[in-house]
């Protein structure tokens, strides 16, 4: 039986050569289905803390990354990525706060409709996944976000989205949400309808 910190540089190793984010039970079957590979995790994540690189949890998946404070010196000039559009945006924030969600309940929520392509486009980006299907007549199909989309906007699950009131204290609600919600307005009164051609 491995001691323990045989166990902990094993577990280490294999996360160092892992090309993607690994689960406790992956990382159990490198190393011959030991035991305590969750308690192992936690405490390398301790060990990293402050230190150039660190152990970090996104969903139930684990990786190695570039400590934030570090990660100026590893950027090198490249091609600038696509921006979302703000119907992608929109999109991909319905299905976050609401997954897993049909398209049909997407655009309910948006008042609009929503074009093929900005669905592609956030599947593409490796932020949304198809969730199997609502068990309802036409049985549409549902949407859900990736580990991916954790990764990318630093979360650890998507308890960690930032509610109304963090928001609002950040700036980041439109002032024209903010004055239909003093004015006791619903999301889905007095909203101009955009044209859904010009969305994707």
């Amino acid at each position: 039986m491995k001691r323990a910190d045989d166990l902990t540089r094993a577990v280490e190793a294999v996360l160092f050569a892992a090309t993607e984010p690994m689960t406790a039970d992956a990382i159990r079957a490198h190393l011959g289905d030991a035991g305590g590979i969750r308690d192992v995790l936690e405490e390398i994540q301790a060990d990293y803390v402050g230190r150039g690189i660190e152990l970090v949890r996104r969903g139930d998946r684990w990786h190695f990354q570039t400590a934030p404070d570090m990660a100026h010196l590893l950027r090198r000039d490249r091609e600038e990525p696509r921006k979302l559009s703000r119907a992608g945006i929109e999109t991909l924030a319905i299905i976050a706060y609401h997954e897993p969600a049909t398209r049909a309940e997407i655009e309910a929520i948006r008042g609009v409709q929503i074009s093929k392509g900005t669905l592609d486009v956030l599947m593409e980006a490796g932020w949304i996944r198809p969730a199997g299907r609502r068990e309802v007549p036409g049985r549409p199909l549902l949407y859900a976000t990736t580990p991916e989309f954790l990764a990318h906007f630093g979360l650890a699950s998507r308890r960690d989205l930032p509610g109304i009131d963090d928001l609002k204290a950040a700036g980041l609600l439109d002032p024209v949400d903010l004055a239909m919600e003093h004015a006791g307005l619903s999301d889905g009164d007095d909203v101009e309808v955009e044209n859904p051609g010009e969305e994707a």
